[in-house]
């Protein structure tokens, strides 16, 4: 499963780049205003530090105008993907990026049948919002098995990125579906290294090595 982090802090995304946990990054308008930087500045750099897509959205609700800001966002960098909404305007400009060359990632889905059409869409990317279905007691797990199931159906190439991820726990139980990217914040990628007993097994083997008087350097 691929990860993508879901910020437009630089640092973090040149942090967890580092480890080689960045195949790629999702951003928006709301992410990257709390920067207080240009969007366009601020997304560019972000596509020169990984060379995995990195989904920059739309703002605009109308095809026509939709459509020429994905054309204006798409020109930042070759390994842009279009970030545009699961609306009607939204998959007519899906399909419009996608005939063009352009990767587009197809946001706010929530539920299997706006999967299906995104697929049939063109999108590269479909990004079911799990944490979001969680908050209304509806199970966003199960849709990300629904939409596993149907793509594998019919042999669909548009990839699920599993998005409003909140927790470690809904990062393996995506990977245990087969969704094939998670896009989470950088705490919870961060979090998913962490285990009581390996603090617990690593705070008694330091106690040994220091009882033993054990040095490497």
């Amino acid at each position: 499963m691929k990860f993508f982090v879901d910020t437009a802090d630089i640092d973090q995304i040149k942090e967890l780049h580092s480890y080689g946990m960045v195949d790629g990054v999702t951003t928006n308008p709301s992410i990257i205003a709390k920067s207080g930087r240009d969007i366009f500045e601020v997304t560019e750099e972000i596509c020169k530090i990984t060379d995995g897509p990195v989904s920059a959205e739309v703002v605009a609700l109308d095809f026509e105008t939709m459509l020429a800001e994905g054309r204006k966002l798409a020109k930042i960098a070759d390994n842009i993907a279009v970030k545009v909404p699961l609306t009607w305007a939204g998959l007519q400009t899906c399909k419009a990026l996608s005939d063009e060359g352009t990767m587009v990632n197809v946001t706010l889905c929530f539920s299997a049948n706006q999967a299906l059409l995104a697929a049939k869409a063109g999108a590269t990317f479909i990004s079911p919002f799990i944490g979001r279905l969680d908050d209304i007691n509806l199970d966003g797990l199960e849709l990300i098995e629904d939409i596993r199931t149907i793509y594998d159906n019919y042999g669909y190439d548009t990839q699920i990125l599993a998005a409003s991820i909140r927790s470690a726990n809904h990062m393996s139980e995506c990977a245990k579906i087969g969704a094939d990217v998670a896009t989470a914040p950088p705490a919870v990628i961060k979090a998913m290294a962490s285990h009581v007993l390996t603090d617990k097994g690593l705070a008694g083997f330091m106690a040994d090595v220091e009882k033993a008087g054990i040095k490497i350097l």
